[in-house]
């Protein structure tokens, strides 16, 4: 992968020209049609992270590519991105149509983590295939927000945010309740989200001399300054899962983005997610995997 495209490239490769607000650091937000850039003729988008959160809403034929996934797209689709997974979209369709909010982490500044959210994390759904009456609910929101940062009701950006959540939350409630962790509401959910927040701090790896400092249950709680049995705990009541192999999930993750999508040599993969030998990196790979870092490496995606 390519370094992580920017905001401000988005804008300048789109639109000649950056927007002040991102300039000034203060946060941005912006929607667009999808017509115009996924046309007859589309600029190829190149598989990576993007520094910003998108939520995109495509109808036609097309393939998402994220993370070491491939969702086909019959017909409707939406999708949050973040910028911890890599994505891009393969049209079939001559023509997309449909529309896409741009906005970073800042623009959300005191009104919440947006990685609590399981659609903007790594392991919970970021893409949801919608029937015809779904699609016309989000199409009214996207309206809604066109309407909204055109206009010159002073109070605008904190209606948009608004409707972000929104977006979120009505894609949220067409997941069975079980999958839904909930946001932090006591103590253990609380703790719980800490320790994500600690644990996608440290992601993406970007180059081979980057190197993961938290690994273990132990780590992680003493980062928190909890016992780690209270932080066992914790995520166990909250996630339903060990902090071991929330651990290892993200941890994989990460692995099979580096193995499929760079030149890197598996023994720089495996240091920089903080295994002292390639050969224990390999033999969990292969763990969870079913199949060697090589292997998986030159397995074609359909």
């Amino acid at each position: 992968m390519e370094k992580r495209i920017s905001l401000e490239e988005f804008y300048s490769n789109n639109h000649q020209y950056v927007p002040e607000s991102i300039k000034s650091g203060i946060g941005h937000f912006n929607v667009f049609k999808l017509d115009e850039f996924a046309g007859p003729k589309p600029k190829p988008m190149p598989f990576n992270r993007r520094d910003y959160f998108k939520v995109s809403l495509v109808s036609g034929k097309s393939k998402v590519h994220f993370a070491d996934k491939i969702v086909n797209v019959a017909n409707h689709v939406l999708v949050f991105s973040n910028p911890q997974i890599p994505y891009n979209w393969e049209q079939i369709d001559s023509q997309l149509t449909g529309y896409f909010c741009v906005f970073t982490e800042l623009f959300f500044h005191q009104f919440g983590k947006l990685i609590h959210y399981p659609v903007f994390q790594p392991g919970g759904n970021p893409v949801f295939q919608l029937q015809n009456d779904q699609v016309e609910e989000f199409t009214l929101i996207f309206e809604r927000m066109f309407n909204e940062i055109e206009s010159e009701y002073a109070y605008k950006y904190d209606a948009l945010r608004n409707l972000v959540f929104e977006l979120i939350h009505s894609a949220m409630k067409l997941e069975p309740v079980h999958n839904v962790i909930g946001l932090q509401s006591n103590a253990s959910e609380r703790i719980s989200g800490f320790f994500m927040e600690l644990l996608e701090r440290q992601f993406p790896i970007e180059n081979p001399a980057q190197r993961l400092q938290l690994r273990s249950a132990s780590d992680f709680a003493e980062q928190l300054g909890v016992h780690v049995n209270h932080l066992n705990r914790a995520l166990k009541e909250s996630m339903q899962k060990t902090t071991s192999s929330i651990i290892a999930e993200r941890l994989m993750q990460e692995a099979k983005i580096l193995v499929r999508h760079t030149n890197w040599n598996i023994s720089e993969i495996a240091y920089s997610l903080g295994f002292e030998e390639t050969a224990h990196f390999s033999n969990f790979f292969k763990k969870h995997a079913k199949q060697s870092p090589a292997v998986f490496r030159k397995i074609e995606i359909v």
